[in-house]
């Protein structure tokens, strides 16, 4: 169930990530970090990993993209 949740983040996660990555919206990029924390410690909690390294992987995208625009674009 949790992995189910954790999964479900991560389909909210990438819809900030995704449109966080269009120029001068960077900024979603913050809130994804957190919304993707929560989902990562949901992931990590449940019995099987997929919901864990998806938010993971989008984790590393948004954080990516923040140190590419300096952490403000």
């Amino acid at each position: 169930m949790l992995n189910l949740v954790s999964i479900l983040i991560g389909i909210v996660l990438l819809v900030f990530v995704l449109v966080g990555l269009i120029p001068f919206l960077g900024w979603l990029n913050w809130l994804a970090l957190v919304i993707g924390a929560v989902g990562v410690l949901l992931g990590a909690l449940s019995r099987h990993k997929s919901g864990l390294i998806f938010n993971i992987v989008l984790l590393l995208i948004a954080a990516w993209r923040l140190s590419l625009g300096g952490g403000i674009l």
